[in-house]
């Protein structure tokens, strides 16, 4: 039995309707979470992931205005914290069905300003390449650069009364990706020291109609590079997998999205017991898993 296999037996059931998933997942009763913001209007936000404190600095001016090509990886959103939390834990299925190791190649689509998912899997893998807009390059690597050294919150002081500091990770990394414009390929700039990534990652990247086609596609193309490798005989690596974790918000947008993604990928859902209890869907979020459809 492959880690493929093991992994999405411990799934739910893979989706063959995405009118039934979205039907299911709205019909509950959720709790209000607005846009989804921690705090627009906040320069930093403080937040725990793991048992260790970061510091997020935002640009809430940035939010406001009318930049063209979107604002919303400005701030930091509620997902991702929730988000980088399942990743750190010890039980997260994606490492305990060997999914994932420490030799596993991790990408994330559209980090915004936010480090924490990277943060949350430096330990535990082997390189994470953060991606997004070029407006977000000052500030992600600013919180990459102060985060990389904040103390675990359950360390105790030290004889100074400072805690310990945590050792900065090396593994990773910036660049500049647009879904609407760059192209994924097997000589793409961040692609090449890689070869391929074992899972690409997303937190509340569709808004909007618009913004569907570009991320799935995107999404796709990283998954992609995986079928380029091991053509020369040598050991045939496991499928790059595919997380996205979302907000549940409009329900019309939400079906655009799993209609396109269902297109490309096989495509199941992470049940809610597996999950921190802030992030399942009786709490308005989901996580869905996709692996990509033969061509």
């Amino acid at each position: 039995m492959t880690a493929r296999d093991i992994l999405t037996s411990s799934l739910e059931p893979e989706l063959q309707d995405p009118d039934e998933e979205t039907f299911l997942l709205y019909s509950q009763a959720m709790p209000s979470q607005n846009l989804g913001f921690v705090d627009p209007s906040a320069a930093s936000v403080d937040v725990a992931v793991a048992q260790r404190d970061y510091t997020i600095h935002q640009s809430p001016a940035v939010l406001s205005s009318n930049r063209a090509g979107g604002t919303t990886g400005a701030v930091l959103w509620k997902v991702t914290p929730l988000f980088a939390e399942w990743l750190a834990s010890p039980s997260n299925v994606l490492f305990t069905s060997s999914a994932l190791s420490s030799a596993s190649a991790v990408i994330e689509l559209g980090c915004g300003i936010s480090p924490l998912n990277a943060l949350a899997l430096s330990p535990r893998v082997k390189s994470c390449v953060l991606t997004d807009q070029p407006y977000v390059g000052k500030l992600i690597q600013q919180n990459i650069q102060e985060n990389s050294h904040m103390p675990s919150s359950s360390t105790a002081p030290s004889r100074r009364g400072k805690k310990k500091q945590s050792p900065s990770p090396s593994n990773i990394t910036f660049e500049t990706l647009d879904w609407e414009t760059d192209q994924i390929t097997p000589s793409s700039r961040f692609a090449v020291d890689n070869g391929s990534f074992d899972a690409v990652i997303a937190c509340d990247c569709v808004f909007n109609y618009a913004l569907v086609e570009p991320f799935v596609q995107t999404c796709a193309d990283v998954c992609r590079l995986r079928t380029v490798d091991g053509g020369d005989g040598g050991e045939k690596k496991l499928p790059c997998l595919c997380i996205v974790a979302q907000q549940l918000r409009n329900d019309e947008v939400f079906l655009s999205f799993l209609e396109t993604f269902m297109r490309f990928f096989h495509v199941w859902r992470v049940p809610d017991r597996m999950l921190p209890e802030q992030l399942t869907s009786t709490q308005g979020f989901v996580v869905h898993i996709g692996i990509l459809r033969e061509l």
